[in-house]
């Protein structure tokens, strides 16, 4: 019989994380540990609950009580874990700690590697990402780029909102021109003609690189992005718009690419079935993340090698990573063994 436990983790930030929708200057996640009744194997997955989707570490806490009624123990293959998931659904990042937990046990057991048990080709020896700026007040972005290092990824990600998206970029172009940017809206535009404005005018910053726009309007939004993925100049990406029930016949007509979380997929599998429908509609392929442990990283760089663009430096953000399983040096990820 197996041993599951679920262990919350209260992880400080070094800085307030700030996005249009909500700053913290902490995040609680959760661990899951699977182990046998001798203790010869064990799996680890970690959940990184998203408010966007209603997750808690309540709600993932009462969740996995439940499951445990209803015999998560007692399962003794993927496929029973799978059946039992989907017959008593939890929530999303839940559903990937679980399963990642057992696959990473799996993997141990049968002396393979993750990518070799998915089916998927390894990841790169070192894996370039991107690093994240928070929303703040634009006076201090170049002592925050200059004090983070920020220079030495080879892409810098901006949280912006629809009030101060301007003025954080203009600093970010001063402090590094010509350095390739992600723009991250996180949902703040109201409608695509406001957004247009706001390209037009942020297309006036000299020496202003964009590689991507992110999800600058709600998911709701549809017959907006439709509008907007002719018009755009720079490529746009889906990030709330995609989720396990995607329809990605609408999202190709909205987007140009696909941010694809394993958190927010709800596990490998469904995140491996989300870069099938998105190479399979021509559209780019993100591997992103939450703020998590480097326990999560390491999970979402087996998947890396699928992946155009990777987003991965939500470890970074943690005052104390407690697991070391990921090192990044010159903006490159490189795993230690699980």
């Amino acid at each position: 019989m197996l041993i599951w436990t679920l262990t919350p983790l209260l992880l400080p930030l070094r800085y307030t994380w700030k996005i249009a929708r909500n700053a913290s200057d902490s995040k609680t996640n959760l661990v899951v540990q699977l182990t046998d009744g001798q203790g010869q194997y064990q799996g680890r997955g970690e959940a990184a609950p998203n408010v966007r989707y209603g997750e808690s570490p309540e709600r993932l806490l009462q969740e996995f009580g439940q499951l445990l009624a209803v015999g998560l123990g007692r399962v003794s293959s993927l496929a029973e874990l799978q059946a039992l998931l989907t017959a008593y659904p939890p929530a999303h990042a839940l559903r990937f700690a679980l399963e990642s937990a057992y696959l990473h046990r799996e993997a141990a057991r049968l002396g393979q590697s993750v990518p070799a048990l998915l089916g998927v080709p390894a990841p790169a020896a070192r894996t370039p990402t991107a690093f994240s700026l928070p929303i703040m007040e634009p006076g201090a972005v170049a002592g925050f780029m200059q004090e983070q290092a920020m220079q030495r990824f080879p892409l810098l990600k901006i949280k912006v909102n629809q009030e101060s998206g301007y003025e954080l970029l203009r600093e970010v172009v001063r402090a590094a021109p010509g350095h390739l940017l992600l723009i991250d809206g996180n949902e703040s535009w109201a409608d695509a003609d406001a957004l247009l404005l706001f390209l037009e005018k942020i297309g006036q910053l000299p020496g202003l690189r964009v590689r991507l726009l992110e999800q600058p309007l709600p998911a709701a939004c549809t017959t907006d992005y439709e509008y907007l993925r002719p018009r755009t100049p720079y490529p746009l990406f889906a990030d709330e718009s995609v989720t396990d029930t995607a329809d990605f016949a609408a999202i190709a007509q909205q987007f140009h690419g696909v941010n694809m979380k394993l958190m927010k997929a709800g596990g490998y599998y469904n995140g491996l079935q989300l870069f099938a429908q998105t190479r399979a509609h021509g559209l780019q392929t993100m591997l992103g993340c939450m703020v998590e442990t480097s326990l999560g990283i390491w999970s979402a760089l087996q998947v890396s090698a699928l992946a155009d663009v990777c987003d991965l430096d939500g470890f970074l953000i943690l005052r104390d990573e407690p697991f070391g399983l990921v090192r990044e040096q010159d903006g490159e990820l490189e795993m230690a063994e699980l």
